[in-house]
């Protein structure tokens, strides 16, 4: 049986005589209560984006899927399996369960927490976490707990792909130097005349790179170049190409192998920059292309990587024609001699990261078993990993709670929870099937970005609620943590959450009062993106005035 590193106390701060055992996982769960996606997602979209995991970005790119990678979880799981009693069986362990289960909150709070918010933890813990402790009518009826990924990312942060997931910048032995054909045909012809009149490929930079010339294929005959062809390259997600070259028989480019080029005005392509090729026949014959899965990818030793839909995949929604490759391109990697220096040192990076993972560890045990507020999920703890961790929160609450109610929100937020309870008494929020949130509607799906959203294949998401504060109904919450090991996780937990309740139609309540952006309106539920000092002024001044946003005799 898994154990989740459970707090010492409950957020009431009564000791508790035992710390509990946590249930199995799941069919298709990722771990014993184990959720995914990073901690401390910001809580407002668009707008109020940019905070949070984003401060850190190098450039905001391309987002990679994470590679989880094997290392413990902190010490505080391994302290809690010491506290079972030896021996104990399921029978004990059940009893046990069921008695710490009798206590029932009208609302459990779970607040997205990265690893590192120690800060942002402690100022909610010193305002309105406090608050609800010491409040005679809140104290019995809240719960709070903050979510937390049970293991940091072994990657250091310049070893990654990207700043929101774990996945290792995989470049080794580069090619410095010399000019790089992108693509490349076999000599047993995996490339023939097709009917289609456009193809296009898409690609990731993944270290700065130069395009100079733009290729098609095409195996001339005795008369030469009979083809009128243009090949563009776009920035993904830009409706004007970067550069253009024409193919015609008067002006045919230079031949090299099976492909033609032609030289094109030089842009530097940025780390994390995404692209697409497009090659289109001005002619009533289609193109001679290649399938991807057919035609050699030269990646310069990892500087590039091209995207595909996979094969009897639905293509992306922003592809033009038929995926395949009609050509190539020639290039150049930049910056040699600081990636080599960066490739020598990352041995000793990666070591003293490591040994600071254990640090944090140690750290986070203590913290946990301090303040009895924290809940481990058996993940990686990374933006991308949100909406696996929220997942097994609601897994972690069904299995081990009492409750009504659920509010979600994140470690940047002020809440008032006075006036969440008056909201529900005043509008009966308190029944089944609810959602309570301040709603975004026709949201368009980001194709690149921090934001960037692949497997939906919409251009605008479902309804979701702004997360920084909402509320489901217990059956809601049922629901998710029975099916948590089947649903989908998509880039962000709110338009996840959007997706997964499209399913299920839950009766949604709209409230402006949740807020979405940075802003502070009197009588608002909630408000996101605020520095520790910020929540801790905010709190002050609603304490003194009864208004966090100003105080009327000044």
């Amino acid at each position: 049986m898994e154990i989740c590193s459970a707090p010492c106390a409950d957020a009431r701060g009564r000791r508790l005589a035992r710390r509990w055992p946590e249930s199995p996982p799941g069919p298709g769960a990722r771990g014993a209560l184990a959720v995914g996606r990073d901690a401390g997602e910001p809580c407002a979209r668009r707008g109020a984006r940019g905070s949070g995991w984003a401060a850190n970005a190098k450039l905001a790119g391309a987002a990679v899927p994470v590679r989880a990678r094997g290392r413990a979880a902190p010490l505080a799981a391994a302290a809690l399996l010491a506290a079972r009693a030896p021996g104990a069986g399921a029978a004990d362990s059940q009893a046990f369960f069921h008695q710490w289960k009798s206590s029932h909150y009208d609302v459990v709070v779970g607040v997205l927490s990265a690893r590192s918010n120690r800060e942002l933890r402690d100022a909610i813990r010193n305002t309105w976490l406090k608050h609800s402790l010491r409040h005679p009518a809140l104290s019995q009826r809240v719960l709070v707990k903050f979510i937390i990924g049970a293991r940091g990312c072994d990657v250091p942060v310049e070893d990654r792909e990207d700043p929101y997931s774990c996945r290792l910048l995989n470049i080794s032995n580069p090619v410095l130097n010399q000019e790089i054909e992108a693509f490349s045909l076999s000599e047993e012809g995996s490339s023939g005349l097709s009917e289609a009149r456009v193809v296009s490929v898409s690609f990731r930079v993944l270290h700065p790179i130069v395009i100079t010339s733009l290729g098609v294929f095409y195996e001339a005959s005795d008369k030469g170049f009979q083809r009128n062809i243009t090949v563009k390259l776009y920035q993904a997600e830009q409706e004007e190409a970067l550069f253009t070259a024409r193919f015609s028989p008067p002006s045919c480019g230079v031949q090299v192998n099976k492909l033609w080029y032609k030289p094109v005005e030089q842009f530097i392509l940025p780390e994390s920059f995404e692209g697409t090729v497009v090659w289109e026949s001005q002619d009533l014959h289609g193109l001679v292309s290649g399938n991807l899965h057919r035609v050699t990818v030269h990646d310069g030793g990892g500087v590039l990587r091209v995207i595909t839909a996979g094969e009897g995949a639905l293509p992306h929604e922003f592809m033009e024609g038929v995926e395949g490759v009609a050509g190539g391109f020639i290039y150049t990697i930049q910056e040699g001699d600081a990636l080599l220096r960066s490739l020598h040192s990352r041995p000793q990076r990666l070591a003293d990261h490591i040994r600071s993972l254990h640090e944090e560890d140690a750290l986070l045990t203590e913290e946990s078993s301090v303040h009895g507020d924290i809940v481990f999920v058996d993940v990686v703890d990374t933006y991308r990993n949100v909406p696996a961790k929220l997942l097994n929160f609601y897994r972690w609450t069904v299995e081990t709670t009492s409750f009504s109610l659920l509010l979600k929100t994140d470690d940047d937020c002020y809440i008032d929870l006075e006036a969440v309870f008056k909201r529900i008494s005043q509008k009966n929020l308190d029944g089944p099937n609810v959602w309570w949130g301040n709603f975004r509607l026709n949201w368009a799906v980001d194709r690149t970005g921090k934001w960037q959203e692949l497997e939906y294949p919409s251009p605008a998401y479902p309804a979701f609620a702004c997360g920084s504060g909402y509320v489901i109904s217990r059956d809601i919450v049922n629901w998710l943590a029975s099916n948590s090991g089947r649903l989908k996780t998509y880039q962000g937990e709110d338009v996840s959450m959007g997706i997964w309740m499209a399913a299920i139609g839950p009766r949604r309540y709209q409230d402006s009062l949740w807020l979405c952006e940075k802003t502070c309106e009197t009588g608002m539920l909630s408000s996101p993106q605020y520095s520790p000092h910020e929540l801790t002024e905010l709190w002050e001044l609603k304490g003194m005035c009864g208004d966090p946003c100003q105080c009327a005799t000044r």
